[in-house]
């Protein structure tokens, strides 16, 4: 796909384990991105920006992403981000008025301890521009793509469901 821009802000898909604090911490280098791209044979051009657990985001972060998706000469983008605090940050998104097509789409387990979920949740997301045909912020996850708006992430299950 041509023109697609991926935005790394860190989140659940990025964590890795640190054996002497036992602790998860944001690798914040998207390398596990670029093992996608090198198993699918393709290139896109990946920013590392933030890198924080959604959690943690403020509001000068998402003004950083606003900035980085405003200035991008790209017209398709995918957002990796924390699922905590995803449909806040769509939602900033949203209220910008950007004439771009954003898919956001994260993890609820790390990929490198299942790179299952956030392998599916990302190629989701990257199909899926094929298929818009319309500018508009839209979430990926756990095989349901939506906008943003009509898709919720249900705590007590721990997934993302429809609205």
């Amino acid at each position: 796909m041509n023109g697609l821009l991926i935005i790394n802000t860190g989140g659940t898909f990025n964590k890795q384990y640190n054996p002497v604090s036992g602790k998860l911490y944001i690798n914040k280098m998207a390398t596990f991105l670029e093992t996608i791209a090198k198993k699918w044979m393709i290139h896109f051009k990946i920013i590392n920006i933030i890198g924080k657990d959604s959690l943690e985001i403020t509001s000068h972060d998402r003004l950083e992403l606003l900035t980085t998706i405003h200035q991008a000469k790209e017209q398709k983008i995918i957002v990796v981000h924390g699922t905590d605090t995803m449909h806040t940050t769509a939602t900033y998104l949203d209220d910008a008025k950007l004439q771009k097509c954003i898919v956001l789409t994260g993890a609820m387990v790390p990929y490198s301890i299942d790179p299952v979920e956030a392998t599916a949740n990302f190629s989701s997301a990257y199909g899926f521009l094929y298929t818009l045909e319309r500018d508009g912020i839209y979430i990926a996850m756990n095989g349901i793509i939506s906008p943003f708006n009509k898709i919720t992430k249900d705590r007590n299950e721990g997934k993302f469901v429809q609205q």
